[in-house]
């Protein structure tokens, strides 16, 4: 895509997302429930979306490869291993805060 406001939409009305493992894109993703194969950038600095993917993955959400095994990912693929993304509960780091900054 080239850039558009919001990928909502699109989102909505995929089975399956590719993406590059942004924080933001595999979130809002599996917020959605959809499933998610992240190919990384492993020529970015520090390599951060590395990182993510492989966390990602361990805890079952994802499936991720680079680009140059994105076709055999495709081919091997079971979705329905994949677990559903828990939650978030913000009230709890909400109330993290509070405790940090003295205001419970």
């Amino acid at each position: 895509f080239r850039f558009k406001d919001s990928l909502a939409e699109d989102l909505q009305s995929a089975d399956l997302v590719i993406s590059h493992a942004g924080a933001g894109s595999c979130l809002e993703t599996l917020e959605k429930g959809k499933p998610l194969i992240v190919v990384i950038n492993d020529k970015l600095m520090d390599n951060h979306q590395l990182e993510l993917a492989k966390q990602l993955h361990r805890d079952g959400c994802v499936l991720y490869c680079n680009c140059s095994n994105l076709v055999e990912t495709l081919q091997s693929m079971d979705l329905s291993a994949l677990k559903p993304f828990p939650p978030g509960q913000p009230e709890k780091f909400a109330s993290f805060l509070d405790k940090v900054f003295g205001l419970q």
